[in-house]
């Protein structure tokens, strides 16, 4: 089987606290909603404490044109790459001579060369370095870029793939956007940057054996195209972010994972570990009654959101890492999950 066997990450300098974001969102926002006061304990509710960001809080404040943004992710995208992969590579004690193949998600910027070209001079990687980039998963994109790392090193079994995940959601901020949706997206929205070390069966020492994927399972459900992604306008990407999302889980989510165990003859009992992408407080909690577990059962997922935010893509690798960490016991199984824009979920089952 494949095995994950680490994960870096890596945040920007700028850290705010969630209460003196939500004070100045009440001064920018004061003119646009007359309820202001009455919306803005969602920063609070959210659970959410500290957030990274590539820029100070008050570049919030300023009009930036979308080639503004744009240049500030490319630029923040390569740094905050370089760093994880550095990171995850020391922990695994590898070096870059033994990546074969460089997954790189990401959306919340372009670029052309593509951000991992980029990433891949930066590291001083062979020049015969395959490389995949993903665009638009949203904040699925991590654990689909996950899985497609899994399947290569399935049908490459003597291989070793390197993922990263960048997402600078803060520069997709649009002061002039009055929506509730820009709201809720303020409150919860943070930049990082994760790498996860996959080695396919062949590659990997006995020694560095972490976690193993036993399968994926990706879901794309039809007609559910407007509940989270972007609109592209002139200042950028604008959110779109339905506030159904937890209910969404709820009815979608649980058939989808009831099939997936089944493969394997498993329940929802079996499943000692859950991986989840922390969307917001709302949607792990949806995730739990979908399961039919505690809230404790999601304390990684909890602890990343309470210290890192929402940072798309990158937020179920942070969990992933706290559960290497952690380790997993031989026979133990977990899943990893997260869900994303189409409206689409990723699951992989995985076992210590």
């Amino acid at each position: 089987m494949p095995h994950i066997t680490a994960v870096g990450t890596a945040v920007p300098p700028y850290i705010l606290r969630q209460d003196e974001i939500r004070d100045f969102v009440r001064r920018l926002f004061a003119d646009s909603f007359r309820d202001i006061d009455r919306l803005l304990p969602i920063f609070h509710n959210g659970q959410v404490k500290t957030r990274h960001f590539c820029v100070p809080l008050e570049w919030f404040g300023q009009s930036h044109t979308f080639a503004e943004k744009n240049a500030l992710f490319q630029e923040w995208a390569v740094r905050l790459g370089v760093e994880a992969a550095k990171d995850c590579l020391n922990r695994a004690g590898k070096s870059v001579s033994d990546i074969d193949h460089l997954f790189f998600v990401s959306t919340t910027g372009i670029a052309t060369p593509s951000i991992d070209s980029r990433i891949i001079n930066e590291l001083k990687m062979g020049v015969y370095t395959k490389r995949t980039p993903i665009w638009g998963l949203g904040c699925a994109g991590g654990a689909a870029g996950l899985s497609r790392a899994i399947d290569y090193v399935t049908a490459y079994p003597d291989e070793c793939v390197l993922l990263i995940a960048v997402e600078c959601c803060g520069l997709t901020f649009q002061r002039e956007d009055k929506s509730k949706s820009n709201l809720v997206a303020t409150s919860l929205f943070a930049d990082g940057a994760a790498a996860v070390l996959v080695e396919g069966e062949a590659c990997v020492r006995a020694s560095e054996k972490k976690i193993q994927v036993v399968d994926t399972m990706s879901t794309l459900w039809p007609d559910t195209r407007d509940v989270m992604g972007w609109d592209i306008n002139e200042h950028g990407l604008k959110v779109i972010f339905s506030r159904d999302i937890p209910a969404i889980v709820c009815q979608l989510l649980k058939p989808g994972l009831m099939e997936f165990l089944e493969r394997h003859g498993l329940t929802g009992r079996d499943i000692r570990h859950f991986i989840a992408h922390p969307g917001g407080r709302k949607v792990i909690e949806a995730y739990a009654e979908v399961v039919g577990v505690e809230l404790a059962y999601f304390f990684h997922a909890l602890d990343v959101l309470h210290r890192f935010g929402n940072m798309s893509s990158v937020t179920v690798l942070f969990v992933l890492q706290a559960f290497l960490e952690q380790g997993i016991a031989p026979g133990e199984y977990g899943i990893v999950t997260a869900l994303g824009p189409g409206f689409s979920s990723e699951m992989l089952l995985v076992k210590g």
